[in-house]
């Protein structure tokens, strides 16, 4: 793998991790069209990508991570209290249901065409808070957290967008759109972590001669990750939300006339 195109998958996780649009799809459809060897770009690659994203999530919300981990010491109960019960309910349907799928997730990955309509699919979830509304304003909890977790256990399917069909789970069920979308990017950092770890075994096949070019993709996905943070929250706020589901529909239908006709 050369450098550009570390830097250019580095940039395509950082974009695509946190905007709605399926960072583990693009990077499925990017090795594909770009036939990368996936011994110099495979497995580990991805997972170094994933933790300059955990990297990213975690200096954009440092405050509340603070917050967070100051309300242990604290007695009773309070909000940020009532947030690691949430991120932990959040967390349990992506886990278990990560461990009875891991090997078909990754035999998906390998199929262009179906990332491609799974690609198509996560446009049409981004479309269904205008098609769905819930017009009462619902607080989170520990319902909605875990309905919004068995969303994300979802996004373990290459083309399926984590922060898309989680942010679009909290609003169908009346959280906030901001509120969703913080959610959704703190939800994340259990996700990645334990991911990584799993992985972790695969990272010693990283060649040394290979170093600054992997280190280089991180960099790229770590500024692109906090720059995609920022951008959906702005985007969110200003409800321009659904344009990314017009943007995957458009990669995924693509993606599928190009791979289909190949």
């Amino acid at each position: 793998m050369t450098l550009i195109e570390s830097i250019i998958l580095g940039i395509v996780q950082g974009l695509t991790e946190f905007l709605p649009i399926s960072s583990s799809g693009h990077l499925a459809l990017s090795h594909q069209l770009l036939e990368f060897d996936e011994e110099s770009a495979g497995i580990e690659f991805d997972i170094l990508l994933h933790f300059a994203t955990l990297l990213a999530v975690l200096i954009y919300f440092r405050k509340n991570l603070f917050s967070i981990l100051i309300s242990l010491l604290k007695k009773g109960s309070n909000e940020d209290k009532r947030m690691i019960w949430f991120l932990f309910i959040g967390t349990l349907p992506v886990v278990i249901i990560g461990l009875l799928i891991k090997d078909k997730v990754e035999t998906i990955s390998d199929n262009p065409i179906l990332v491609s309509i799974l690609l198509c699919l996560t446009g049409i979830i981004l479309f269904l808070p205008i098609w769905i509304k819930n017009n009462k304003v619902n607080n989170l909890g520990s319902r909605s957290s875990l309905i919004i977790g068995f969303f994300q256990a979802l996004a373990l399917l290459p083309g399926i967008s984590r922060s898309g069909v989680t942010i679009t789970a909290g609003m169908l069920l009346g959280v906030s759109p901001k509120k969703a979308a913080e959610f959704s990017f703190l939800l994340a950092i259990p996700a990645i972590l334990g991911g990584t770890i799993l992985k972790m075994n695969e990272i010693s096949s990283i060649p040394t001669n290979q170093f600054e070019i992997y280190l280089a993709g991180m960099l790229a996905a770590f500024i692109t990750g906090l720059i995609a943070i920022f951008c959906v929250l702005k985007l969110i706020s200003r409800g321009k939300f659904v344009h990314f589901g017009f943007y995957c529909l458009f990669v995924g239908t693509t993606g599928l006339i190009y791979f289909a006709t190949r």
